[in-house]
């Protein structure tokens, strides 16, 4: 096996073939638990990937689970080495709840990623003043300005770490018209961030469509993110990014829902050209 998986896609398939072996093997979490003297809530955060697992562990594991194909456990204790290297998100582990932890890690290793937005703009494309009015809304504690500060400082981040980079993903954003008359921050705020996303937009590699108010198209799912992977055998993943219902989906029957939901939104949606227009006109009327 090539070591060509980042560290969060190497945990994400380290903990699915670890799962895999231990319910063919038969065995309850609880079972495995006691039997390797572990705590039962290590088995858990290791089989949800929130943890990462030392070489010596997985190899005991895999003999516990009878898997002893050398190829295999070569395999698997490669991906292992790499899910625990460090990466600049690293130091964010304590800090942040585990699912927005593992969605930085997987939207830094992602080929594509998918936005629908219902409220408010995508992390990636926000302008610093509007990332710093949505703290304000959104942190109960904004009057401790370091954790303000914090969260804008990983936002921006965020930003130079992935559009950044040499290959950036493809960013295909669909956004509710309502996000663009909502004036977070005030019109100056507003005024300055549309006119940023219509920059970006320029960008060969970000699409952003607006689903107009005259759509009778809607979803009742909220907003999330899909995230897609170079590899073909990695499969796609959702992250939920309503306040307060943060989670990483990756059952196939839920990813495939919203698969659908955002490709009909894009159908109901203006198109990119017509998408622009709409929010220079808006940026207009701020002026």
């Amino acid at each position: 096996m090539g070591t060509a998986y980042g560290p969060t896609v190497g945990r994400r398939k380290l903990r699915s073939a670890i799962r895999r072996a231990r319910e063919a093997s038969g065995l309850t979490q609880e079972q495995v638990a006691a039997a390797m003297d572990w705590s039962l809530s290590k088995l858990i955060r290791i089989e949800a990937g929130y943890v990462s697992i030392s070489t010596n562990d997985v190899k005991a594991l895999l003999n516990h689970y009878q898997v002893r194909d050398p190829a295999e456990v070569s395999e698997l204790v490669d991906l292992a080495r790499v899910a625990r290297q460090r990466t600049w998100w690293s130091q964010y582990r304590e800090s942040l709840p585990p699912a927005y932890f593992s969605y930085i890690g997987l939207e830094a290793e992602a080929a594509t990623l998918c936005f629908y937005q219902s409220v408010g703009m995508p992390g990636l494309l926000q302008t610093e003043r509007y990332a710093q009015a949505v703290a304000k809304i959104v942190i109960p504690n904004f009057n401790d300005p370091g954790e303000a500060q914090a969260s804008v400082a990983l936002r921006l981040r965020r930003q130079r770490e992935v559009l950044g980079r040499p290959d950036p993903p493809a960013i295909e954003v669909v956004l509710d018209e309502a996000t663009l008359h909502r004036q977070t921050g005030g019109r100056e705020v507003m005024r300055e961030q549309l006119r940023h996303l219509i920059t970006l937009a320029r960008s060969a590699n970000i699409v952003i469509q607006v689903l107009p108010f005259t759509s009778p198209i809607y979803t009742p799912l909220g907003q999330f993110v899909i995230i897609r992977f170079a590899g073909a055998e990695d499969p796609d993943v959702v992250y939920l990014e309503s306040t307060g219902l943060e989670d990483v989906l990756d059952s196939p029957e839920a990813v495939a829902s919203h698969v659908q939901t955002f490709e009909g939104l894009q159908q109901a949606s203006l198109s990119p050209a017509e998408s622009l227009d709409r929010i220079n006109a808006l940026a207009a009327e701020l002026d």
